[in-house]
């Protein structure tokens, strides 16, 4: 397997289970989280810039071949969502802190498609 394909399918994995992360806390009312009204404004972040959609096409694209143009395209999408909830979250640290963690695993995994990132 190519080993661009691998990284783009890592990212994938990640932004789905970070939406799935973020899914689960809302709906389970975790006690690790002060302002379910701050965590409400990150899940419709998620949805609004479709994290779910934007991993399952990463992953469907890079299945069997890479495909550069179309997967720096998604990368590129999913980073302007993720610019916005990063800057939210290192804004309200105190509330969201559970996140950060994973915010910076999605950065670090998105870096790898550009430099400008």
């Amino acid at each position: 397997m190519n080993f661009e394909m691998q990284k783009a399918n890592l990212l994938a994995e990640n932004i789905k289970g970070f939406a799935e992360f973020v899914q689960k806390c809302y709906d389970n009312k975790s006690s690790l989280i002060l302002d379910h009204d701050k965590l409400y404004q990150v899940k419709l972040w998620v949805e609004e810039y479709k994290f779910h959609s934007l991993a399952e096409e990463i992953s469907r694209i890079n299945m069997f071949e890479w495909d550069e143009k179309y997967t720096f395209l998604l990368v590129e999408r999913f980073w302007k969502g993720l610019r916005i909830i990063d800057d939210y979250v290192e804004y309200y640290h105190s509330d969201l802190f559970i996140l950060t963690a994973r915010i910076h695993t999605l950065k670090n995994l998105s870096a790898l498609f550009s430099l400008t990132i």
